[in-house]
């Protein structure tokens, strides 16, 4: 009962903060220039937990010039990584209406690796032809895992439309489902979790966005539902993921209003005793 009062704890408490966060942070942009602080930030932390060198710094420099970006102790192979993030995430975004489906999904991952796993010898948007691993983590078995695939989507397209399961949640659980059918052969992490992504703006809720530094946890998240047949973990890890993110953005946008307003109020003293130059 205790583990059960805990999970509607942090349920409620993410659902206040993501009504101070729509307030403070998301108003407070326009709906382009939102995207673009998303999408770089996405981007940066997405392709770094699968070993991509860029920053979020090289990821802005990257979005701004494109391929003119001077690249030092950067491979071009991450510059495509980087930019096929970006055509993938623009594409989730411009499809919201899609249906949660094999198409749609097969579409997504093509965009996504176009223009890197050609030189890994695979096609883009095409099924793994062999068991998939990764590390010490040996997946649910591919050829079972990708016939079905169009059953597991269309369980969640389902969900998506009868609106009863938290946002958050759904994409917690889709998200564990798919990395452990792993059905591609390369572009399962980063593509699991633009879905998730699609989910969640499909409700209008805050988009996750996995720091590179919580990457352990993460994997340790993953690997304890699938242990477990036990989706507490990562769902877990997914509201403490996305309420650390408002918290920090909503604790910057009141430092910054209130730093604003102290220099102006400061200012204002200043000139209250000033009476001009002496003679």
């Amino acid at each position: 009962m205790e583990r059960k009062d805990q999970f509607i704890a942090i349920r409620k408490k993410y659902d206040s903060l993501k009504e101070k966060y729509d307030d403070l942070i998301v108003s407070a942009f326009s709906a382009d220039d939102f995207r673009k602080y998303n999408e770089i930030l996405f981007a940066a932390h997405s392709c770094a937990i699968e070993g991509n060198s860029f920053s979020v710094d090289d990821t802005r420099e990257l979005r701004e010039k494109g391929y003119a970006i001077n690249l030092v102790n950067k491979t071009l192979l991450e510059a495509f990584e980087i930019m096929d993030h970006f055509n993938a995430y623009d594409y989730i975004l411009k499809n919201q209406g899609s249906d949660f489906n094999e198409s749609f999904v097969r579409t997504v991952h093509k965009i996504l690796t176009k223009n890197t796993l050609p030189y890994k010898g695979h096609k883009p948007g095409e099924y793994a032809k062999t068991q998939m691993a990764a590390g010490d983590t040996v997946f649910r078995d591919t050829k079972k895992a990708i016939a079905n695939m169009p059953k597991l989507l269309a369980s969640f397209d389902d969900a998506i439309k009868d609106k009863k399961t938290h946002p958050l949640e759904l994409s917690a659980i889709f998200h564990q489902m798919f990395i452990y059918s792993h059905p591609f052969p390369d572009g399962n992490g980063r593509l699991g979790r633009l879905l998730s992504n699609f989910i969640l703006e499909k409700f209008k809720h805050p988009h996750i966005i996995i720091l590179k530094e919580d990457r352990q946890e993460y994997i340790e998240a993953l690997k304890a539902s699938e242990k477990y047949n036990n989706m507490l973990a990562i769902v877990n890890f997914f509201y403490n993921t996305s309420i650390k993110r408002m918290q920090k953005e909503i604790g910057q946008k009141k430092n910054l209003s209130k730093n604003f307003n102290l220099g102006f109020e400061d200012g204002n003293k200043r000139k209250k005793g000033f009476t001009g130059p002496k003679r």
